[in-house]
């Protein structure tokens, strides 16, 4: 009996102690949320004599706020990124995680909206996210959207006021200083809302810089993006793995993307991707583990002569 009662405690005390460490992990991948990071990336895409003696074209590459009212760490962190005074903001959608963030988001994006800027939008702009089984989501199951809708209508309409421009299934060319832009995007295509037909072939030969830009970086069409000539394609939507493993090291991508490239600055093909780690998470799943929120300054260069 003694022998019984002495395993019973190991294991009670066991269990306690895993509870425990859950516990702190929990609260240790919660205060990472607010643990912001700005990424820097350098890229020699232009052509010798583009900048016209500037040293970088500076685009800002933002992603997955999934904003919730009351995040004021995240707006004031957001906000002060205007001071990098970025050439051009490109935002790859799935901006709310809230009916009622619509507002904290245009405050969070504040001063960047009066800069040149583009936009497409993720499935979380259209639909408000809903509770994840844990184990679904680790073994990288599709989750069906909610169908419950959020008011991207006016946020789409507030950043077109302030001069953003939407690339969803659009070819958008235009001038940025002396860099001549040609941009291209799609609507989700981890929800198959994409319509690359739309804005099939490739970007204009004249332009400086050709851009890409799809929430969710799905093989299959970044294919066509490369197929057709883009340089550099914007992404974000994996949030970097959000649950990873030591050295930011993802254990799903929640899309057909690499684990290798859930995150960061890779090659497709003979394109250049960016995947942005995110600023947020769904308010369901708030937590972060050695995955930090995280902005991209990509510092555009000339080509060595």
């Amino acid at each position: 009996m003694d022998k019984v009662l002495a395993k019973a405690k190991t294991l009670a005390l066991t269990l306690a102690g895993l509870a425990g460490a859950g516990v702190a992990v929990a609260a240790w991948g919660n205060a990472e949320l607010r643990n912001f990071e700005l990424k820097t990336q350098t890229l020699p895409l232009l052509e010798p004599g583009t900048l016209r003696g500037k040293k970088e074209f500076r685009l800002l590459h933002i992603s997955d706020l999934h904003m919730i009212p009351g995040q004021e760490t995240k707006k004031a962190w957001v906000s002060a990124l205007d001071s990098l005074n970025p050439d051009l903001v490109v935002n790859t959608g799935d901006n709310l995680s809230d009916k009622k963030a619509v507002p904290d988001t245009l405050r969070a994006l504040g001063p960047l909206l009066d800069r040149p800027g583009m936009f497409i939008f993720g499935t979380n702009d259209y639909w408000a996210p809903k509770p994840v089984n844990p184990f679904g989501y680790l073994l990288g199951k599709k989750r069906p959207v909610s169908h419950i809708d959020l008011p991207w209508e006016s946020m789409r309409a507030a950043f077109i006021e302030r001069g953003w421009q939407d690339a969803t299934h659009k070819r958008l060319e235009f001038q940025v200083g002396s860099v001549r832009l040609a941009a291209a995007g799609v609507d989700d295509p981890h929800h198959d809302l994409d319509k690359y037909d739309l804005i099939a072939g490739a970007p204009n030969q004249d332009a400086d810089l050709s851009l890409a830009l799809l929430h969710a970086p799905e093989p299959r069409v970044l294919k066509k993006f490369a197929d057709d000539g883009y340089q550099l394609s914007l992404s974000g939507h994996t949030h970097g793995g959000q649950l990873c493993l030591p050295g930011g090291h993802a254990i799903v991508t929640n899309c057909n993307i690499d684990r290798k490239r859930a995150n960061g600055l890779h090659k497709f093909e003979n394109m250049w991707m960016h995947v942005s780690n995110g600023l947020g998470t769904s308010k369901f799943v708030p937590f972060r583990i050695f995955c930090r929120p995280s902005a991209t300054l990509l510092k555009i260069t000339e080509k060595p002569s």
